[in-house]
């Protein structure tokens, strides 16, 4: 296999009465899922369905631990200790780890959401203690960070693949990190700019900082929120794109070194 790259969305996010996202769009054109676990989005019910839906697109599965907020949908700052992180984060994998189990599925990754993943990309802390979670449950697993990241050189450190995670509907300031949702230029919703972004990404390693700057990128795996607007046709903008570029797509469970 040449140069691949594998996309994922962040799914199973709507619990009891309330509907985010279009799963049943997104599944299609992706080739990884993380699914929240119960505490950021996410109930049993919709769990089942997701991992059900994954496998009959062949769409990896992967858990989508987040922050105990459902009302703030994990995307508020909370203060865990490492300890807490730890469990929280055994919690959850084990939660999905279970659903894919009787759906006769593997688990192929771990992506924490939100805050949290915002978290461990530049605290210690934070990073070792979800890097501790995922060995404990499965050292094959595959940890996903943010390119760059401290999460991502903690990993690789301690001996675990890791997919270095890019974002193909999200801004970036010149440090690597991602453009604050309370700010301008946080979402990029435009299928052709989309497109533009990822080929640049995959192709060049390089991506458009929100000041007009340039970082390097390298990514293994490129992101796409399920509730950004629009979602479903940016993913198909961005696999077109990347296939015209000649980079292959596929879940990174199956290339991935």
């Amino acid at each position: 296999m040449g140069r691949a790259v594998d996309i994922n969305s962040d799914l199973g996010e709507s619990f009891g009465a309330y509907t985010i996202g279009d799963d049943a769009a997104m599944m299609p054109v992706i080739t990884s899922a993380n699914v929240a676990c119960g505490f950021h989005g996410g109930d049993p019910l919709v769990m089942e369905r997701t991992v059900r839906l994954a496998r009959a697109h062949g769409v990896g599965i992967g858990a989508h631990p987040g922050l105990p907020d459902l009302v703030g949908f994990g995307r508020r700052d909370m203060h865990l200790s490492p300890e807490e992180l730890r469990t929280a984060h055994v919690y959850q994998i084990g939660a999905l780890w279970a659903f894919a189990q009787a759906q006769g599925v593997p688990l192929q990754h771990v992506k924490s959401h939100g805050a949290l993943y915002n978290m461990a990309a530049k605290d210690e802390g934070a990073s070792r203690a979800i890097v501790d979670a995922v060995m404990s449950v499965d050292r094959r697993l595959i940890l996903v960070a943010l390119h760059g990241s401290l999460m991502e050189r903690i990993g690789r450190e301690r001996g675990l693949r890791v997919a270095r995670e890019a974002f193909g509907d999200r801004g970036y300031e010149r440090d690597g990190s991602l453009v604050s949702r309370a700010k301008p230029g946080a979402l990029i919703t435009d299928p052709d700019a989309v497109a533009r972004r990822v080929v640049r990404m995959a192709s060049e390693g390089a991506v458009e900082t929100v000041d007009g700057g340039e970082i390097r990128i390298q990514p293994d795996t490129i992101c796409f929120h399920g509730d950004t607007p629009g979602a479903p046709r940016l993913v198909r903008a961005a696999r077109d794109a990347l296939t015209r570029a000649g980079v292959e797509i596929a879940p990174m469970g199956q290339w991935l070194s």
